[in-house]
């Protein structure tokens, strides 16, 4: 029998790896992808069946529409990525409030909006998994990343209390919190002039993907999605103080131009 998994942001990074990941086994991709990048996802994953949508999420009517591509292919929805997620850097001082509210119609908003859909769909069919992307910045105050961070911190919350309400209609949620990853996130950021403009200190995508997918089958509630120094990162944030956080944080992601 078809097995079907959604994904936002599955045309580059993170979300592509775990289509990539979700593929290898024997699930149908729906890519959806702001860009046109997301066109090419078929010949990237010609093992399965690869429907792509490009949608801007942040409008909703190209989110309805999206949805509709979903619904009109007539097929169960098994697994659902909300993925899709942007940053910016800079002080809050500085940055564009219209960025920033654009930022949090990706990161909130339209996830909010999809999971809606997503559980109503899953409970229907009375089973599920959802994997919701989210970030190690939950965990942490995110200077010069402002409002980056509590949009994540905001996802991690709702992804946990929206596994409890599913449990009983036999979904589950998964919360993947990855580390700084070796993607083109942080330079689309701004970030280029701070220590996350540099890739080769961080996190492998495809590692961050298996770990997401592994745990997401596995039932769990959150996974940190990175090597053993991100692990202890996830856990040093859990028992220090936020102004402690705060102040590290900024030494990694203030401009050097600022310092």
């Amino acid at each position: 029998m078809t097995r079907t998994a959604l994904i936002t942001g599955a045309s580059s990074g993170i979300g592509f790896r775990i289509a990539q990941q979700l593929a290898s086994r024997g699930y149908d991709i729906v890519g959806i992808g702001a860009s046109k990048k997301i066109l090419a996802l078929p010949e990237k994953l010609p093992q399965v069946t690869v429907t792509p949508v490009r949608a801007d999420l942040t409008d909703r009517g190209q989110l309805d529409a999206a949805w509709r591509s979903f619904e009109e292919l007539g097929v169960s929805l098994d697994v659902a990525v909300l993925n899709a997620g942007k940053s910016l850097g800079g002080g809050f001082l500085d940055t564009d409030l219209d960025d920033e509210l654009h930022m949090l119609d990706l990161n909130v908003t339209s996830q909010v909006i999809l999971a809606k859909r997503v559980v109503r769909r899953m409970a229907e069919q009375k089973q599920g998994r959802i994997l919701i992307t989210t970030s190690v910045s939950a965990t942490t105050p995110t200077p010069y990343e402002s409002i980056y961070g509590p949009t994540r911190a905001f996802m991690y919350s709702f992804a946990q209390g929206l596994r409890e309400e599913m449990h009983e209609y036999g979904v589950s949620v998964t919360a993947l919190l990855p580390g700084a990853t070796a993607t083109d996130f942080h330079d689309t950021a701004g970030m280029q002039d701070t220590k996350f403009g540099d890739n080769s200190w961080k996190n492998d995508p495809e590692l961050v993907a298996r770990l997401g997918v592994d745990a997401l089958f596995a039932g769990r509630d959150h996974v940190v999605g990175g090597d053993r120094s991100t692990r202890w990162s996830a856990l040093r944030n859990k028992l220090t103080p936020e102004r402690v956080k705060a102040r590290r944080f900024a030494s990694d992601s203030k401009p050097h131009a600022s310092k």
